[in-house]
């Protein structure tokens, strides 16, 4: 007797149900638990549901000079935190891809070297480089990756499913004396300038001051002539101004003469670590009133104080060379000290090397301690001045968020703490889009009009 229809399909659906409600499961454990520093699965999906049609960016991504070639390949998952496989995995829509120049002070033979007249040069080589890299990158993907010029670009690229770069530049150093390097750099399609980074130069003052060039703080007082022309100057062409890595007093100065809103591509509140690298409440009030946006970074030592144990250890090194005991973090995580400026070459990079190892032992931050950083910023400046920022590829990353790959975990966090879809879209990108838009509009008609790109 053949059975009913109805009944034979139950018999064989059932163990077909069965074997997909398996499958389905196995997909939510791959969804929920890869890399996955231990969110509910549910949390999990929301995440990389929303990671699906949410624009993303990422304010400060350092590009390695060596990305692109054998073995650091563009296209491949390399070892790098940042690669086209990756930010296709973690559905990181774009980010600001630096053009840095720094003294390269460990170069050559009997490095380190304190300054000298080429290494203003081999900056700008630094810079070219890194701009060589962004545009092999369109030119050879140019289906899965290009430049945004405008806020609007962005958006387009991001609908196209395309990773967008930013073009940002950090430290002013490799530009010399010469303002007319803003409008050169503007025509290739940098739209931030960050003035500092480790050690002044002569548009401002850093928030770390390095002995070792002879550095002290505070030098300029703040903004040089050349600095406060600057501002004008960026906010004619459009371009926004970073502030991350400035003194205060080049901070407030830049804050009292810019038009436009003003962004920290990658800082933490100082309430997290008492270091002048971080931002005050005061600063972060300073860049809410311009209208602007504090990227809070993924940086372990700007979010958590140094354990007692690596401390200990920096005690012990500062001993043997003679150093007092630490007397605050920021000598704690660079060579710092005044007495510095009088050390030879060689002593200095003794101390360097042996510092920069026990620093780097100290265990990683955490997702926690990024969300607890979110939330002091949130607390006190609001949810529409604050967004997230790495700074891969030069000291970046905290647990579970240790390349572009996994920031489904950091919104695994904000879901975490209660944060709306709506406020997690702000962080991760809107609030940064704002101030682009706004930083546009601002730009001198004429001047912007002008600023023909020069196209990879």
């Amino acid at each position: 007797m053949t059975k009913p229809r109805s009944k034979k399909a139950l018999f064989i659906g059932l163990p077909l149900a069965l074997a997909l409600s398996v499958g389905a499961g196995f997909a939510v454990w791959d969804i929920g638990f890869k890399d996955n520093p231990g969110y509910p699965v549910k949390v999990m999906q929301q995440a990389e549901e929303l990671h699906e049609h949410m624009l993303s960016f990422d304010s400060h991504i350092t590009i390695t000079q060596n990305f692109g070639t054998t073995g650091n390949e563009v296209d491949k998952d390399g070892s790098d935190q940042f690669d086209l496989v990756k930010a296709n995995r973690g559905r990181l829509s774009g980010a600001a891809l630096t053009i840095f120049g720094w003294p390269e002070i460990w170069n050559g033979p009997n490095a380190p070297h304190k300054p000298t007249a080429g290494f203003v040069e081999e900056a700008r080589n630094q810079q070219e480089i890194r701009y060589k890299i962004i545009s092999g990158m369109v030119r050879d993907f140019p289906n899965q990756v290009g430049i945004a010029y405008t806020a609007n670009d962005f958006r387009r690229l991001h609908g196209e499913g395309k990773f967008a770069i930013f073009i940002s530049m950090l430290n002013a150093y490799p530009l010399g004396h010469d303002l007319s390097q803003l409008d050169l750099w503007t025509a290739r399609g940098m739209r931030m300038f960050g003035f500092s980074y480790i050690g002044n130069n002569d548009w401002a003052d850093s928030s770390r001051p390095l002995p070792f060039f002879n550095d002290s703080p505070d030098a300029l007082d703040g903004l040089s002539d050349l600095g406060k022309q600057a501002v004008k100057r960026l906010n004619d062409l459009g371009v926004i101004i970073d502030v991350s890595q400035m003194s205060t007093k080049a901070l407030e100065q830049v804050a009292q003469l810019s038009r436009t809103p003003l962004v920290a591509s990658h800082s933490a509140p100082r309430a997290m670590v008492d270091i002048p690298r971080n931002l005050s409440d005061k600063e972060m009030q300073l860049i809410k009133n311009s209208g602007g946006v504090v990227q809070i970074v993924g940086f372990s030592q700007y979010l958590r104080p140094l354990t007692q144990g690596t401390q200990d250890k920096l005690n012990e090194l500062r001993q043997r060379f003679d150093l007092p005991p630490l007397p605050n973090l920021a000598v704690a995580l660079m060579p710092g000290d005044p007495i510095i400026s009088a050390w030879s070459e060689q002593k200095f990079g003794e101390y360097a090397g042996q510092l920069y190892a026990i620093l780097e032992e100290e265990p990683k931050a955490s997702l926690k301690d990024l969300g607890d950083a979110i939330d002091y910023t949130v607390r006190k400046i609001g949810i529409d001045h604050v967004g997230i920022s790495s700074d891969f590829n030069e000291g970046g990353g905290v647990k579970g968020w240790e390349n572009v790959g996994e920031i489904r975990n950091v919104t695994a966090e904000l879901l975490s703490r209660g944060y709306s879809e709506a406020d997690i879209a702000k962080l991760w990108g809107g609030n940064f889009l704002r101030v682009w838009d706004q930083v546009e509009k601002s730009a001198r008609p004429a001047l912007a009009s002008n600023r023909e790109v020069a196209k990879p």
